[in-house]
């Protein structure tokens, strides 16, 4: 198994926050992407890279990012044995290529027959997650199909529906449909989806059909990675596992909050993420 870390986005939203901020508290952030602010004792992705490299069987770590920050993920990767960073080439929000493309990027360049962890850069977790049990459904499932894939989901708010895309099940957990930021009264649903896939390497080369089909469609219907889900699921069977929360790293108030929760209860979690 490989796991790709999609950190290519350009944080547009933080750094406005952060020119607008006057306060000295965050003057260290200025310049960092998202992926690489410091979260509890260690910048946010490290977090991830520490799970997945105490496991046999993630054979290699890819993180995605652009010409931009390329080198300061460079310099960060050096502490790592199985971290390869991958630049996307673009220098602006307005050059990127969007994330799937950035999947397909690491697929293309490593010639990818594997199942596929992907995860992106601006997430972690509650301390409850476990990697572990994740993995060990996904093969449970996978070897009653090797078709199948798996994706997280964890229960929002109503007046969040509208921020993510929600998924709808059934009463096997497989995922039936999953809509893009629906209005409250549009599903019964409360099931948001992060951006943490387990794709079955008989699925990966899907991941070439749907950009093919999208190749003439403005980036914004090939960006956010759960554009390509929602196809996914119309054609592979797709199940979702239940985890209690996440944080999303996306403005300066978000990025507090995160860093404050760590900072209070990370240090007791040994096992975090594992």
């Amino acid at each position: 198994m490989k796991a790709i870390l999609l950190t290519a986005g350009y944080g547009t939203r933080l750094h406005k926050d952060l020119v607008r901020d006057s306060r000295e508290d965050f003057k260290h952030l200025h310049g960092l992407p998202k992926a690489l602010l410091p979260v509890g004792n260690l910048p946010l992705i490290s977090h991830w890279v520490l799970a997945l490299e105490s496991r046999a069987d993630i054979q290699g770590i890819f993180v995605v990012t652009n010409d931009l920050y390329c080198s300061k993920f460079e310099d960060w990767a050096k502490q790592f044995k199985l971290v390869t960073v991958i630049n996307d080439g673009t220098r602006s929000n307005e050059e990127r290529l969007g994330a799937v493309a950035c999947l397909q990027l690491v697929i293309d360049r490593l010639k990818l027959d594997d199942h596929v962890l992907v995860i992106g850069g601006d997430t972690l977790f509650y301390e409850d997650f476990s990697l572990s049990d994740i993995i060990t459904r996904f093969r449970k499932l996978e070897a009653a199909n090797n078709e199948t894939n798996l994706v997280l989901t964890y229960f929002c708010k109503d007046e969040e529906t509208s921020k993510y895309g929600i998924l709808e099940v059934d009463e096997n957990q497989k995922v039936t449909s999953m809509l893009e930021k629906p209005a409250p009264n549009e599903t019964q649903s409360r099931k948001a989806c992060p951006c943490f896939y387990l794709l079955s390497k008989q699925c990966i080369p899907l991941v070439r059909v749907f950009l093919d089909e999208k190749k003439e469609a403005p980036v914004e219907q090939k960006d956010a990675p759960g554009i390509f889900i929602s196809w996914l699921i119309r054609r592979k069977p797709v199940y979702a596992y239940h985890v209690s929360g996440r944080f999303d790293v996306g403005t300066l108030l978000t990025y507090i909050e995160c860093d404050r929760y760590f900072q209070e209860k990370a240090n007791a979690w040994r096992d975090y993420l594992k």
